[in-house]
């Protein structure tokens, strides 16, 4: 077992009750700028951060197994308190899609379902360069859609790689629990932020 040492995080919002696995850096020190202007940063990740960077950022695909087997450990404990996993829908095209893999190995892992059945009603941009709380509240007002079908009466755990303001997880976790008639919502991320920002 690849099982990497958490500290496992509650993060609040619109669910039942949420989870972020660890935080997403330790600390991140300037250290200059690289030969186009850009600041360059020493940053520290706990140890499944650090897996997620490779998965995210390097399309590493070998740093998925231990994430998922540390996640589906954790999960194991919990495993009466729902019935299926829906994972958030990447907010722009990648090669790999670290989000929907995860999900699918934990699922499998668990012998749970993973449901797609959230979808969008338009291109959804990135929130993280969004600052203003309001402003995010309103980029993501009827964003997102559900198929009833697939959620009705189920216990759903959310799953997202990082959670920053909740933002995107509580638009979610409503349109589950109204229009999607979920009976629970409950959140795991992989990471969360030092801050909301």
């Amino acid at each position: 077992m690849a099982i990497v040492k958490t500290n496992p995080i509650a993060i609040s919002g619109h669910w039942h009750s949420g989870v972020a696995m660890d935080l997403h850096t330790i600390s991140s020190t300037p250290v200059g700028y690289n030969d186009f202007g850009y600041m360059q940063f020493e940053t520290v990740r706990p140890e499944i951060a650090e897996l997620l960077f490779r998965l995210k950022n390097r399309a590493d695909r070998s740093a998925a197994a231990p994430i998922i087997e540390t996640v589906a450990d954790f999960l194991g404990h919990h495993r009466d308190k729902f019935d299926a996993i829906v994972p958030v829908p990447p907010s722009h095209p990648r090669a790999v899609q670290p989000v929907i893999i995860m999900a699918e190995g934990i699922g499998q892992a668990l012998n749970i379902p993973v449901l797609s059945c959230i979808t969008t009603t338009r291109p959804t941009g990135q929130l993280k360069n969004i600052t203003d709380p309001d402003e995010r509240k309103e980029h993501v007002n009827g964003l997102y859609t559900v198929d009833a079908a697939q959620t009705r009466g189920r216990k759903i755990l959310l799953f997202d790689d990082l959670f920053r303001s909740g933002t995107t997880m509580n638009a979610i976790t409503d349109v589950l629990l109204d229009a999607g008639q979920a009976q629970v919502v409950r959140a795991l991320t992989i990471t969360k932020t030092r801050s909301n920002q």
